[in-house]
């Protein structure tokens, strides 16, 4: 299976400076090459294949005087563009036709410099590891990494990134082996909510830290200095910095409780149930900020491919499953009921319910169920389960760009 392991990197001024120009020149690159797709497009002509753009937009434009700066990045860099916009193509493509699961994907979309997060990817021939502990980047120098832990295996491929607030990480995707825990007898049913973060099916609670919620105080300055900054103004740039620290500081410490709980759960439990919540349904409602504060999909995520990577039994509920409705004790179902009702008795067998242990109960009742047919992965699956399901890539955001107006993105910073 693929991993992707990031670390802080350290440029210094120059490499600072020849790194904004491999951005650019891959940004340009890519909305050179979007461009003459969507003009192919509304003229009527056939796709312009990825051979010929490379040639046109790569190979041909560096001999031009308005693109002859391409030549001072690695070329790399530039292929590499090129082929994430073809994904992106690819993603849109097989969404429109069916043939891809999930979200709709909407059509790529042109890149800008002012955009809050910069990218570029490379594969083996632009980068390579140092002996004395920095990174090789073609064109632009050794980088200095913090190396909070060793690579499994030698990376097949990295992504330098520059976040928001100006920090700076390498991603690498490395090919390693599942590491399987012990098996175990138990197995759990997972409740999210908001009240708690989370209430399994053995009765344990995981309180909400409410990251967003515990720092808006420290929010609220950096928030009033920047709304009266000038716009397009240096002093607003850096009040910019400022507000965009405060959340990254927000993100990271709900991105390091998330990986500890996800990882005490997949090594306490054999097999993990939860259900399938619709996030950006809850996203759009009045408690919007809770749910996003919450993270239960990046939080899912984790669930999901460290169960693959510990040998580990996963599966969603169904959307649809009435987890809050039906009575773990006798199977009656006792009909819906308004979030303010926390404890219910059952009409049928009389039990007495908490509302957050029965659904968690509930979900690990139908996750059974799902292993029994067949319907989910776990370490004995048939040979056509481990052909779709086993094979887990790096984490990564898709190269297209969602429907609802978000960045395409190429990489997870802080995994």
């Amino acid at each position: 299976m693929r991993l992707r392991y990031n670390y802080r990197a350290c440029p210094d001024a120059a490499q600072r400076r020849a790194l904004a120009r491999a951005f650019g020149c891959a940004r340009v690159v890519w909305n050179d090459c979007l461009r003459d797709r969507k003009e192919a497009y509304a003229a009527g002509l056939p796709y312009v294949k990825s051979a010929d753009l490379s040639r046109l937009r790569i190979t041909q434009a560096k001999h031009t005087d308005e693109r002859a700066w391409l030549s001072d990045v690695s070329a790399v860099v530039l292929q590499q563009s090129l082929r994430d916009l073809d994904t992106a193509c690819k993603n849109f493509f097989d969404s429109v036709k069916g043939k891809r699961q999930g979200r709709k994907v909407g059509p790529p979309r042109y890149k800008s410099k002012k955009d809050t997060r910069q990218s570029i990817r490379l594969n083996t021939n632009a980068f390579s590891l140092q002996d004395d502990g920095t990174v090789y980047v073609a064109k632009v120098g050794n980088l200095k990494a913090k190396w909070s832990r060793r690579l499994p295996a030698a990376p097949t491929s990295l992504t330098v990134t520059k976040d928001s607030c100006g920090r700076y990480f390498l991603s690498f995707v490395v090919d390693t082996e599942p590491d399987i825990l012990p098996e175990l007898e138990t197995d759990a049913g997972i409740d999210l909510g908001l009240s708690a973060f989370a209430v399994l099916s053995d009765g344990r609670k995981i309180d909400s830290p409410r990251f967003l919620r515990r720092a808006e105080k420290k929010l609220k300055r950096p928030g009033r200095e920047l709304s009266r900054k000038v716009k397009g103004s240096k002093n607003r740039a850096k009040a910019r910095i400022k507000v965009a620290r405060q959340h990254a500081k927000v993100a990271d410490r709900r991105r390091d409780w998330h990986h500890k709980v996800s990882t005490q759960i997949i090594r306490d439990n054999q097999a993990v149930f939860v259900e399938d919540l619709a996030v950006s349904g809850l996203g759009r409602t009045r408690l919007a900020k809770s749910v996003h504060d919450a993270g239960w999909s990046a939080f899912v995520g984790m669930l999901e491919y460290k169960a693959v990577k510990h040998g580990r039994t996963f599966a969603r509920a169904g959307r649809a499953f009435p987890s809050s409705q039906v009575c773990s004790a006798c199977g009656f179902r006792d009909g819906p009921k308004p979030l303010h009702v926390r404890q219910w008795t059952c009409g049928q067998c009389g039990a007495v319910h908490d509302r957050d242990h029965n659904a968690a109960r509930n979900v690990l009742f139908e996750g059974r169920r799902i292993v029994a047919a067949g319907r989910a992965e776990t370490p004995n699956a048939s040979w056509s389960a481990g052909k779709t399901r086993t094979k887990v890539p790096a984490q990564r955001l898709e190269a297209g760009s969602p429907r609802k107006g978000q960045p395409a993105q190429a990489g997870i910073p802080g995994l």
